[in-house]
């Protein structure tokens, strides 16, 4: 197993229900990616649809060849792709869902969105997740969530005592919360040891009756002393490349033992 993970986070503005226009920039995103070097490229929440949800619900069948089209991309650079998208379910039901492609092309992982954002009625158009994934990736067990997630420190927690080394976080974290952005992800990493990468949108989504949401950047890589990595900035796309050594979270957790300090005999979590 490497250990070392090179890894680009794209920070990307989403064309609302346009999945084409999307997987077209992302081609391009994917290829420079690769001519990078990196192992992992990874892109935001619903990055080939955003949040419209008439439009979603439309276009949720013809978007299912989509994902055929990022595994054919992570096949033909080589690479490894994630990224949150529509899905559609059996039941007819939408889900919000975190994928990782590997380089050959399949599904490494999957992970529907647990915790759905009550705040733009997520609940009310997509169907929440109910099981976690954790992928043995090469470089180390690898985390999936989805953006409102990183509020919920229990999950992340679960993860590392899992054994999780990286959280691959794809985000639509918009203003005025971006200091909440910046402290919940450090948190997440500090607290449990692990590197976080989180990558968020930029640009504007209008949720009608909800407002405006204006997606606040800032992506970045955390590593688990909770150290900046790389950072992107508040507005315009981006590509950001930089090699972590996931044997870090390994090292921090064996000099502060804080998952075996634990005294869940004394924790109520109902």
């Amino acid at each position: 197993m490497s250990t070392t993970l090179t890894v680009t986070v794209a920070q990307v503005e989403v064309a609302r229900a346009d999945h084409a226009s999307n997987l077209e920039k992302g081609r391009a995103l994917v290829a420079e990616a690769a001519r990078r070097g990196s192992d992992l490229v990874c892109f935001p929440e619903m990055w080939t649809t955003g949040f419209d949800w008439d439009a979603n619900r439309r276009i949720a069948a013809e978007h299912e060849k989509v994902s055929e089209d990022i595994a054919a991309l992570a096949l033909e650079h080589g690479i490894w792709v994630s990224g949150s998208m529509l899905s559609l379910n059996r039941d007819g039901s939408l889900s919000n869902t975190h994928r990782l492609f590997d380089p050959d092309g399949r599904v490494a992982g999957e992970y529907g969105k647990a915790h759905l954002f009550s705040m733009i009625h997520e609940e009310s158009h997509e169907k929440a997740g109910d099981s976690l994934c954790l992928v043995d990736a090469p470089w180390g067990p690898t985390a999936l969530t989805v953006c409102y997630d990183i509020r919920f420190p229990e999950l992340f927690r679960t993860y590392a005592l899992k054994g999780a080394v990286v959280t691959l976080s794809p985000m639509a974290f918009p203003h005025p919360r971006l200091h909440h952005w910046k402290v919940l992800v450090r948190a997440r990493a500090i607290e449990n040891q692990m590197f976080v990468v989180g990558a968020n949108q930029v640009g504007s989504e209008d949720f009608g009756p909800d407002g405006v949401a204006t997606y606040c950047g800032d992506s970045v890589i955390i590593d688990p002393w909770g150290g900046t990595v790389i950072e992107g900035g508040e507005t315009g796309e981006m590509l950001l490349t930089a090699t972590i050594d996931t044997d870090m979270a390994l090292r921090v957790r064996d000099r502060m033992k804080v998952l075996d300090d634990r005294r869940p005999d004394l924790y109520e979590l109902g």
